[in-house]
């Protein structure tokens, strides 16, 4: 049980699963007393409430990044296009207003610092140590690999790892998390923790 979790929080749009989420609370809740955690791709809120109920009463700190202009697979004409996401006269995806009232609804403003750009542009100059990073950005290889290599190294030793949309069998979903989950292993800096369903968790060895 998850003391404060909105009632509406299955009405959040958003894309993690009760089990993940419950997981996420959990590392994220015993990852706080170290340090600020970071999410990267925090699309409407929904996964970034449950690390800030995680924090706030620890009077933690989360960072939500994220440009808030989609991932590829959110861009008109593509399976997760949302018209209810999509800002007619801009032509652009925007998801940052949802995120503001979803964060304020759940009493979260003094705990969660958005932070809306890019994961190159936000971390050119981030010197801040974070006791937890979860990776659910863009799911392209590109976009997977400069969110890993941009905050991985920020984590401090015993720190949380946690990536989202992990699909060892290709049939089932895209392989950029994936490929970077392996590659955090092999790099011989990380230990695995457990798998939630499609979330991966490591630690900081």
């Amino acid at each position: 049980m998850i003391p404060d979790l909105p009632a509406h929080i299955d009405r959040i749009k958003g894309f993690l699963a009760e089990d993940e989420a419950g997981a996420l609370y959990r590392h994220a809740r015993a990852s706080c007393p170290l340090g600020p955690l970071l999410e990267v791709g925090s699309y409407c809120g929904k996964s970034t409430i449950y690390l800030g109920l995680a924090c706030r009463d620890q009077g933690g700190t989360v960072y939500a990044l994220d440009h808030h202009r989609g991932s590829e697979e959110h861009q008109a004409g593509e399976m997760f296009h949302d018209p209810e996401l999509y800002d007619n006269s801009e032509g652009l995806v925007d998801t940052l207003r949802e995120f503001r009232r979803n964060i304020r609804a759940a009493r979260l403003e003094d705990t969660v610092v958005p932070v809306v750009s890019s994961s190159a542009v936000a971390a050119r100059h981030w010197r801040t140590p974070l006791a937890m990073v979860f990776i659910d950005g863009g799911h392209s290889l590109d976009a997977a690999l400069t969110d890993y290599r941009c905050w991985s190294a920020h984590l401090l030793r015993g720190g949380i790892l946690a990536v989202h949309d992990l699909f060892p069998d290709p049939f089932e979903g895209g392989q950029a998390p994936w490929a970077v989950y392996r590659m955090a292993l092999a790099s011989g800096l990380f230990e695995e923790v457990e798998r939630v369903n499609t979330l991966g968790v490591l630690r900081r060895l």
